[in-house]
């Protein structure tokens, strides 16, 4: 806003407050977006001009800031589903005083600052955010109206969701890695979501005492809440997690070399978690809970099959690898359409050839098993799809029976798979460790909850896909970004296309030593460029 304003709520009472701008003048008309209209002027059209936008940005603060919430709702586009929150934030959050300082609008964009103060039984706290908000041209009348959002209140806040001030609903908790080092959200950022889902689920048990909090809680009891502002401190509670601090370090500093991408590490022998993050950090855990196309990644699953199914009897096996192959009026083709000829197995795996590996539907098409055979493999000896209970919130992967040319393309991790982070560090662990462990954030023994499991890979196929993925990090598509990691190794690198997305995903698993990450980097094209060396940053943290 151009004339530097400021809304304000002073001694329990809202007031409005002006610096240079008059708040008078101002006709108030019912939100002409919901059918209910009074117009007083000619409907304008067009852009909206500096003077609107100011003028609507202003009086909605003022009026919000007043206390006025049915007035400030009506001058939004949205005022049933505006009305609650902006009444709320008085007798729900217990905002018992706030000054709101807009900023320099920025085309229709208008940022604004909140100092507030929350006040519960007799305990003040201040309470400082930054939001913002957009005003649009109402499609009826013409009128500039506030865009309505939830988060125009609170930038975290959803449609589900509300403000509220109250006896905290578990304890707080001290959450510490493996070996007894604190893990903060301040900290380890990424796992900030997480660490509020394990206090709503582990916080009793924990041994701490609540508090007062102001939070955002969802109506959905499934989701935890999240605490923005502590009145009154309670008692925390330890609570143990796999977490590695080191590791957690190293994957946080990794993945905020991008825009979106995520990572996990687990251990193979024990099937700890090791690490989980992502950029951006704060929300949406997709390093968990991503249900996206895992490319080439899932050649892993796919060379398992064929070699339990007896289709190729080792890495030394004679495969085709020609440029280009056809599956139901499909055509497939490599990389750059390159070809090997007179190539083995550990060629084609670890040069990432499509065309070898979608050619093993022909013989299993033969035993009509062609359409299933991925995903019994996936669940027999890998555990996908077989309801994980990590301790959080999370996916357990998704290799469902296809047709036709979905067939194909599962078998390069494209079609209707879905896999995140974890599943496919997963993938590489049981690899690593012989046998599926499902991966887990805190010990089984807090809660005895259930684990999923799998049968072990049968020894050959185990040591054969060892013997692929160390051929991927030494000699193939996986080399360049592995160089930097020492000790026996082995990955995969993965590239997934996105209907609509102009650059693929960029996917990579691998282990080193006892330690086995994958990461996805969306639009980062090649699995070797963007995802390896976050994974390399992971694996050399030990």
């Amino acid at each position: 806003m151009r004339g530097g304003a400021k809304v304000a709520l002073i001694g329990g009472l809202f007031l409005a407050v002006a610096g240079g701008v008059g708040y008078g003048g101002y006709t108030v008309l019912a939100d002409d977006d919901t059918g209910s209209t009074t117009t007083r002027a000619e409907r304008r059209t067009g852009p909206l001009s500096a003077a609107e936008i100011d003028s609507a940005a202003k009086d909605f603060l003022a009026a919000w800031a007043s206390g006025k919430a049915p007035e400030a709702a009506r001058l939004t586009n949205k005022p049933v589903e505006a009305e609650p929150l902006l009444a709320g934030y008085r007798e729900r959050a217990r905002v018992s005083a706030a000054v709101i300082t807009p900023g320099p609008a920025n085309g229709a964009e208008v940022p604004f600052t909140v100092k507030a103060t929350v006040t519960y039984e007799g305990t003040s706290k201040p309470w400082t955010y930054a939001s913002r908000l957009t005003v649009v041209r109402g499609l009826t009348t013409g009128r500039p109206l506030i865009e309505w959002t939830p988060t125009v209140v609170h930038p975290r806040l959803t449609q589900s969701a509300t403000l509220t001030t109250e006896p905290s609903s578990v304890p707080p908790i001290k959450a510490v890695d493996h070996s007894g080092r604190e893990l903060t959200k301040e900290k380890y950022p990424s796992l900030g979501p997480i660490l509020d889902t394990l206090r709503q689920k582990y916080g009793a048990e924990a041994g701490g005492k609540a508090g007062v909090e102001l939070v955002i809680a969802s109506s959905d009891t499934a989701v935890a809440d999240q605490p923005l502002l502590t009145l009154r401190k309670g008692t925390e509670g330890t609570l143990k997690t796999t977490i590695d601090a080191s590791a957690q370090d190293a994957a946080e500093r990794a993945v905020n070399w991008y825009k979106q991408a995520s990572v996990v590490a687990i251990k193979p022998s024990t099937g700890e978690i090791r690490a989980v993050a992502n950029s951006p950090t704060g929300g949406y855990n997709a390093a968990m809970l991503g249900t996206q196309a895992p490319g080439s990644t899932m050649k892993i699953v796919t060379a398992a099959m064929m070699l339990d199914k007896g289709i190729v009897d080792g890495p030394a096996a004679r495969v085709q690898c020609p440029a280009t192959v056809q599956w139901m009026g499909r055509t497939f083709q490599n990389l750059k359409k390159f070809s090997i000829p007179n190539g083995t197995l550990r060629d084609s795996f670890a040069r990432s050839c499509n065309t070898s590996f979608i050619k093993a539907i022909g013989p299993l098409d033969q035993r009509d098993e062609s359409d299933t055979a991925l995903g019994e493999t996936a669940r027999k000896y890998f555990g996908i799809g077989l309801d994980w209970q990590t301790g959080a919130a999370s996916e357990d992967g998704s290799v469902p029976e296809s047709k036709g040319p979905e067939t194909a393309a599962s078998y390069i991790g494209q079609g209707r798979i879905t896999m995140n982070a974890l599943n496919v560090a997963s993938i590489a662990a049981t690899v690593k460790n012989g046998a599926f462990l499902q991966p887990v954030l805190v010990p089984r023994a807090l809660d005895n909850r259930e684990l999923a499991t799998a049968d072990p890979l049968p020894g050959t196929v185990a040591g054969a896909l060892r013997d692929l993925m160390t051929a991927s990090a030494v000699n193939g598509t996986g080399r360049t970004a592995m160089a930097s990691v020492s000790g026996e190794k082995g990955s995969k690198t993965g590239s997934a296309e996105v209907d609509g997305q102009g650059k693929s995903n960029s996917w990579f698993t691998a282990y080193a030593g006892d330690l086995a990450a994958a990461a996805v980097v969306q639009s980062g094209g090649h699995g070797g460029d963007a995802a390896g060396p976050v994974v390399a940053e992971v694996l050399r943290s030990p």
